[in-house]
């Protein structure tokens, strides 16, 4: 007989085989949901039921998979009176599960790795369906890459390309694609998001909600609650809700104009260039695809119009924006990777802005104009995943990378870079907790 489902499982189950609109479905929530029950269950409904054809279970560690999600299907096919050997039969060696029908699993590991960063190792693949345990833990360019390769026998039959996620409440793209889209009611038609509880599964042991409880505050909110809005301040430096209470913007009456201005680098195709009257953000423009000349032009513009100094004029110096300050004469070159000023104990002077900027944010002393609730959103996104690096360690103080970052949002965090740079002029010598004689 088929495995019992609760509500929320039955409820996705059905988008996954009837609505012909969806072909991302997240199943989220706390611990002890179902999540991965769910995902076995679909991957089996479709190999049974579609003779030949060919699916796919992913998690980033193929490891951790097969000591998990892989004991699940297990389990699955257990309830379900499918026998080893006779209804299926799994080879440790290809990773592959095979059906008696000729329909086949296979197990893939999803981590990025340094080497295959565009997850060239997916290029090949044909699959008729994915599904992706603790998307969470995966970057957002390895599910889009995934879901690229779903076109194996769907016109044969008649088929939708679908992919399942489940995870675990996180503050990276899950949240910011599915989560916060689904509570504001305008999560797009094409997507599904399933909130799941461990109370929305009697079939999980009566031990486990206990277990849960014994958990620190913000693993608990998480696991337990589901709580999506988790307040997770060890290693982040802006808090949640200062970012969204940075757009309440104010038109002040007075103070300095900047402009601050991070340049698009090498076949990267976005520029963005901020206008600030003291500590708002009055103006952002954003430049697709766009030369030097084009950007120094904007900026000249921008200084004539709003009678900006170019000695107020920050312009990220790495790489091809190097051009732009040189043709802009009298503007800040911004280098990355430069001595911090004032001997203050951080690795670059890129890590004391983000500080600084932090501290604003935290403070309430910056806001932002933006009524383009799109680029309000990537705001958000990348402001979220400003971390400090090694917490725990004593040294200088230092933010993750930028490839971590772009690992984390699967972009570039260009907003939040132009928004680090206006902080170039508010570092000072004399005052501020990170200052070190």
């Amino acid at each position: 007989m088929k495995p019992q489902l609760t509500k929320q499982q039955n409820e996705c189950m059905w988008h996954l085989l009837n609505d012909d609109k969806t072909t991302e479905v997240l199943f989220g929530g706390g611990a002890g949901g179902g999540k991965s029950f769910i995902l076995c269950a679909y991957a089996i409904t479709m190999c049974l039921k579609y003779e030949g054809i060919r699916g796919l279970i992913g998690r980033s560690k193929l490891d951790t998979l097969k000591k998990t999600t892989l004991n699940t299907f297990f389990d699955v096919c257990g309830q379900w009176g499918l026998v080893s050997g006779e209804h299926y039969t799994f080879n440790g060696q290809s990773n592959i599960i095979s059906f008696y029908n000729g329909s086949e699993i296979i197990l893939k590991d999803l981590f990025l790795y340094p080497s295959d960063r565009n997850f060239d190792s997916l290029g090949s693949l044909e699959i008729t369906f994915a599904c992706v345990d603790e998307c969470n833990m995966i970057v957002q360019k390895g599910v889009q890459v995934l879901a690229s390769r779903i076109r194996y026998k769907l016109d044969q039959f008649n088929l939708v390309p679908k992919i399942l996620m489940t995870c675990n409440p996180a503050k990276n793209w899950v949240y910011s694609d599915f989560y916060r889209p689904w509570k504001d009611d305008n999560l797009p038609n094409h997507r599904k998001f399933i909130q799941t509880l461990v109370d929305d599964n009697p079939f999980v042991s009566r031990h486990y909600k206990d277990q849960l409880n014994k958990l620190d505050i913000v693993s608990k909110q998480r696991l337990l609650f589901g709580d999506w809005e988790f307040d997770e301040t060890k290693d982040s430096l802006i808090e949640f809700n200062s970012i969204s209470h940075m757009f309440n913007f104010t038109e002040k009456s007075s103070g300095e104009m900047f402009i601050s201005c991070d340049v698009a680098r090498y076949g990267a195709d976005k520029t963005v260039v901020m206008l600030w009257k003291d500590l708002s953000v009055k103006k952002i423009v954003v430049l697709e695809k766009s030369s030097v000349v084009e950007v120094a032009q904007l900026v000249q513009d921008l200084m004539n119009e709003f009678s900006v100094r170019s000695s107020n004029v920050v312009i990220d110096s790495d790489g091809v924006g190097g051009g732009v300050s040189d043709l802009l004469k009298g503007t800040k070159s911004f280098v990355n990777n430069a001595r911090p000023l004032m001997n203050q104990n951080f690795n670059n002077i890129k890590s004391q802005c983000f500080f600084k900027l932090a501290d604003l944010i935290n403070a309430g002393e910056l806001s932002v104009n933006c009524p383009d609730s799109r680029i309000q959103q990537l705001i958000v996104d990348e402001l979220s995943v400003i971390k400090r690096k090694d917490i725990e360690k004593d040294g200088k103080m230092q933010i993750i990378p930028k490839d971590q970052m772009k690992d984390l949002i699967g972009r570039s965090p260009d907003f939040a870079d132009c928004l680090m740079m206006r902080m170039f002029y508010e570092l000072n010598p004399n005052v501020g907790k990170y200052f070190v004689q």
